[in-house]
C-alpha cells in the first residue's frame, strides 16, 4: 500500500469536508444539540486551558440557554481529551477546546498515538493565539533573563524547568532557550499548569515554561515573574513582557493557538452550525476584553483556516524540534 498516497488523499478529503464545513446556508444547516454538552479540557482545572474554555462555556449557555460543562481530562500532555473526542457521539454535544500544545505538537513528537489530528479530529473554530511564556519563581529574587542567566552559573544544580506539556513548544522553547544562552535548561514534565504553578509559588521549582495565559495573573501578583515570551511582537494583554527576539534571540519567535474541535464523524451542518455559535461568542468585543485578561488574544476563525493553520505549524514544530535535538518516541 502506497502510505503517501493515502496521506495525501485523506488530507484531500479532510480538506473538502472541512471547506463544506465553512458554508452556511439551507443545504447545511442544522440545529445545535439539546442536552447537556460537554467541552473537554485536557489539563486540569486551575490552568489556563481551563479558565479560559470556562469564560468561553460561560458566555455560549447565555446566548444558548444549553447545560454546558467543562470535562477535565488531565494526562498524558492533553492526549487523554484527544483519545476521548476521538471516540466521543457525532451529535454535536461533545467538543474540545484544545492547543497547539496538544494538537499539533503531539502530532509531531509522537510516532504513535491512539488517534490521528488530522483524520479523527474536525477543527470547527480558531479561539485566539498565545504565547509560550518562560517564568521563574520569586522565591530566586530574579526578575530578568540576565539575572536568571546569572542565577544559573552560580546555581549549576537547578538548571531545569517545568514543562506543562512534554513534547510541546513548552518543552522545546525552554530547551533552545538553554542552547541559546548557552546554559543548558533540561526539561522536567509536570500533568499541566496547575501542578507546576503550585511548585512554583512554593519554591520546590525554580522556573517553568508554559502558556502566558497560564502565569499571567500570577506574575501580576508578584508570585512568578515572566521573564520571556515567544511572541514575535509584545502582546495587548501584558505589553510589559519582553520578547524573546528583542532580547536577542529572534529565532525563538513562537506564537500557538488554542482552537474547538469535535469527533470527524459530525455532519458538515453541525460543524458549520458550531462554527457560527462559536465566532458569534468570541467575536463579541466584552469575550475578546475577558479572554485578553487571561493572555488569549481571541481571534476567530472558519475550519478550513483552523485546519491550514495546523497544517502549518506542524511543518514549523518539525523543524524546532530537529533544532531542539528531538525524535519523536
Amino acid at each position: 500500500m502506497n502510505n503517501n498516497f493515502d496521506r495525501r488523499k485523506a488530507l484531500i478529503l479532510g480538506g473538502s469536508a472541512l471547506a463544506a464545513a465553512a458554508v452556511s446556508g439551507p443545504s447545511l444547516a442544522q440545529s445545535l444539540p439539546t442536552g447537556t454538552i460537554r467541552i473537554l479540557v485536557g489539563f486540569p482545572a486551575g490552568g489556563g486551558s481551563d479558565v479560559m474554555a470556562r469564560l468561553i462555556a460561560e458566555k455560549l449557555k447565555e446566548r444558548t440557554g444549553a447545560n454546558i460543562i467543562i470535562d477535565n481530562r488531565p494526562g498524558n500532555s492533553g492526549n487523554l481529551a484527544c483519545e476521548m473526542l476521538k471516540n466521543a457521539p457525532a451529535d454535536g454535544s461533545v467538543l474540545m477546546f484544545g492547543t497547539s500544545a496538544t494538537t499539533v505538537a503531539q502530532r509531531v513528537t509522537r510516532k504513535q498515538l491512539q488517534y490521528d489530528v488530522e483524520k479523527d479530529l474536525v477543527a470547527i473554530a480558531l479561539a485566539g493565539t498565545v504565547s509560550v511564556a518562560y517564568v521563574v519563581s520569586a522565591t530566586i529574587g530574579v526578575r530578568t533573563l540576565p539575572e536568571y542567566i546569572e542565577w544559573l552559573k552560580k546555581n549549576p544544580r537547578k538548571q531545569n524547568f517545568g514543562t506543562t506539556a512534554m513534547g510541546s513548544m513548552t518543552h522545546f522553547f525552554g530547551v533552545l532557550m538553554g542552547q541559546s544562552i548557552g546554559v543548558p535548561l533540561e526539561p522536567v514534565a509536570y500533568k499541566g499548569a496547575a501542578p507546576l504553578i503550585s511548585d512554583l509559588s512554593a519554591g520546590h521549582a525554580s522556573a517553568g515554561c508554559g502558556g502566558v495565559s497560564d502565569f499571567l495573573t500570577h506574575h501580576r501578583g508578584d508570585k512568578m515573574r515572566i521573564i520571556a515570551i515567544s511572541a514575535p511582537k509584545r502582546v495587548n494583554a501584558a505589553p510589559d513582557l519582553p520578547t524573546i527576539a528583542e532580547l536577542g534571540h529572534p529565532k525563538l519567535s513562537y506564537e500557538g493557538f488554542y482552537g474547538f474541535y469535535g469527533p470527524s464523524r459530525m455532519s458538515a451542518g453541525l460543524v458549520a452550525a458550531w462554527n457560527k455559535e462559536l465566532r458569534t461568542v468570541l467575536d463579541s468585543p466584552d469575550m475578546r476584553q475577558r479572554l485578553l485578561g487571561v493572555g488569549l488574544e481571541a481571534e476567530s476563525s472558519t475550519p478550513t483556516e483552523l485546519f491550514n493553520r495546523q497544517s502549518n505549524l506542524i511543518t514549523y514544530m518539525t523543524a524546532m524540534m530537529k533544532a531542539a535535538g528531538v525524535e519523536p518516541e
